[in-house]
């Protein structure tokens, strides 16, 4: 029997991970507002690096997860993580009884949330290394890695989650494991809390060139997360750094996801980046000036989306 999944918040992310698990056998289906009318009549279009190119036809496309026509064995949750968006409320809409939740989304310490609403359920937490653009309605454009980290909260790995993962290999993805997951979600951080805010402070740089003009300010800010992290209980091994800056110079320049929605005038996961981050290192007593500096200047960003949005009222 094919493995039910519900794909909740299906943009370039959980349309191109939907779209592999749908390779794999799974029966896949999406929840999808934005694009619903060209979902719904032609489905997605992935254009792959490494993949190839195909078409992902949900078995249903739905406004909302409450209109799912079965039980989802997944609820994967792949929706931005903002002030304006209920995470509780779409897994709950979705959900069976038996149903596992998954999280595939950025950001530090946004775990609890969904921990304390749904106590009875196994919850996976999930991370993506990957650049991933949706180019325009259906169309999904996979340019670098792919790879994902799956693990149980608050720690361990699940038959559920090796079977999870299994699916992504037969897929030609890499999927890894971790036991630790939390610690895993610091260790993407070095990586997020520097390229994303600052290709919208830069004015849209792309990540090479960020790189390529303030490797030391980049370094710097990954330094910060690290010794948060650690501060934290959560230490990261000293390769990570020098592993991120050999990571990026290797891939091509990237719009990272943050300044699409700063272009799009878009909620951004301000919070969930940089915000959380910052909290955890004042509990701990951690120095955190770089950040603390781009954080209020991410802020700002945030009251231009909200004036702006104002005005066209």
């Amino acid at each position: 029997m094919n493995d039910k999944i519900l794909i909740v918040g299906a943009g370039a992310i959980g349309g191109f991970y939907g779209g592999l698990l749908a390779k794999a056998g799974a029966d896949v289906s999406v929840v999808c507002r934005s694009d619903y009318d060209i979902v719904k009549r032609q489905g997605f279009l992935i254009d792959s690096y490494s993949l190839g190119r195909w078409h992902f036809q949900p078995r249903q496309v739905l406004r909302d997860a409450s209109e799912y026509q079965d039980e989802a064995d997944y609820l994967i949750l792949c929706s931005k993580v903002t002030s304006d968006v209920d995470r509780v409320a779409m897994v709950r809409a979705g959900l069976s009884q038996h149903s596992t939740i998954v999280f595939i989304q950025n950001g530090v310490e946004i775990e609890t949330e969904l921990q304390q609403a749904f106590p009875e359920h196994e919850l996976i937490s999930g991370l993506a290394f990957v650049c991933c653009n949706r180019l325009q309605a259906g169309a999904i454009h996979h340019l670098a890695y792919g790879k994902l980290t799956l693990g149980n909260l608050p720690k361990g790995v699940s038959a559920k989650t090796r079977q999870l993962q299994a699916l992504f290999l037969a897929a030609g993805i890499e999927c890894l494991l971790s036991e630790d997951i939390v610690t895993s979600r610091w260790q993407k951080c070095v990586w997020n809390a520097p390229f994303n805010p600052l290709s919208v402070l830069s004015g849209g740089l792309p990540t090479l060139a960020i790189l390529q003009n303030q490797e030391h300010l980049v370094r710097r800010i990954m330094q910060e997360v690290c010794d948060i992290a650690a501060g934290c209980g959560h230490p990261l091994p000293e390769s990570i750094i020098e592993n991120n800056i050999q990571s990026t110079y290797a891939m091509p320049p990237y719009k990272t996801s943050m300044l699409l929605d700063f272009e799009r005038q878009h909620s951004m996961e301000i919070e969930a980046i940089l915000g959380n981050a910052l909290r955890a290192a004042q509990r701990q007593g951690v120095a955190t000036p770089t950040l603390e500096a781009m954080y209020a200047l991410m802020k700002l960003r945030e009251l231009q989306i909200q004036l702006n949005r104002q005005e066209k009222c």
